[in-house]
């Protein structure tokens, strides 16, 4: 028995309608899809710490996460694992001819021309002619973002300077502080150009090269890392944080930041 065998073997004994366990055997698609998210972000937690023993584990949960769906399908008759990666390998077969078709391509450049080319085709195959088609919405919202973008762009709808991006970006600002200034603010309004704002940050990092939500990602750490450093301060000092200054605050922040 492969070690695959075995783990299709369990999955297919936790959902057995008589034997099986009861919370696996309630379970359906849309209950478990928000524990595939989780255990995605944990995959990425664990590459990002470079923990390596941890990233084993995490890509086990993540593979459990595909058997169970595949379970499901399968008992509900409409495909099984096999079916899975059969798909996956015809995807993979098809989108790199120049590896299993013959094709000739003379950098990784021109291999995604071509990536794009195909999913364009197997758009169309599907009667999804826009170039947004099949973006999924429930991805996070700058990476959504950054997809539309970058879609956008296959297509020539793009600027090809970055002067025009920089600008869009300082002429979303003064939108945001044009409402929020109104003697009486407009809070869908308001809500409105912060997205244009956050739109329009994403198309620059994308111009530069950067994913944004890989950049806040990184971000939210390096803050988090310099705020837990302030709370050390604050309490060497014999002090809560409810009863510092924000003087004393950003006094602490500032040494911090000087010892990075």
């Amino acid at each position: 028995m492969t070690s695959l065998d075995r783990l299709l073997g369990i999955m297919k004994t936790l959902r057995d309608p008589e034997n099986g366990c009861p919370w696996d055997r309630q379970q359906t698609f849309a209950s478990i899809a928000p524990y595939t998210l989780e255990e995605t972000y944990e995959v990425i937690d664990a590459i990002n710490r470079a923990d390596f023993d941890d990233l084993r584990g995490e890509l086990g949960d993540l593979l459990f996460q595909v058997v169970f769906y595949a379970q499901m399908a399968q008992e509900e008759g409409r495909f099984n694992f096999d079916d899975i990666c059969n798909a996956i390998s015809d995807k993979l077969e098809r989108r790199h001819p120049h590896i299993f078709a013959g094709a000739q391509v003379s950098d990784s450049a021109e291999v995604l021309v071509n990536w794009e080319k195909i999913k364009s085709d197997e758009r169309a195959s599907k009667a999804q002619h826009s170039a947004l088609d099949d973006i999924p919405q429930a991805l996070p919202a700058l990476m959504r973002a950054h997809k539309i973008q970058k879609r956008c762009s296959s297509v020539g709808f793009d600027w090809t300077t970055l002067g025009p991006v920089l600008d869009k970006v300082h002429e979303e600002i003064d939108e945001v502080m044009h409402e929020a200034q109104q003697a009486v603010i407009d809070q869908d309004k308001l809500e409105e150009e912060i997205g244009d704002l956050l739109f329009a940050t994403v198309n620059l990092s994308r111009h530069l090269g950067s994913k944004a939500e890989t950049a806040l990602q990184k971000a939210n750490t390096k803050f988090e890392r310099r705020f837990r450093q302030v709370e050390q301060i604050i309490a060497e000092q014999g002090m809560e944080m409810q009863q510092a200054t924000l003087e004393q605050m950003e006094a602490a922040w500032q040494v911090v930041k000087s010892q990075e």
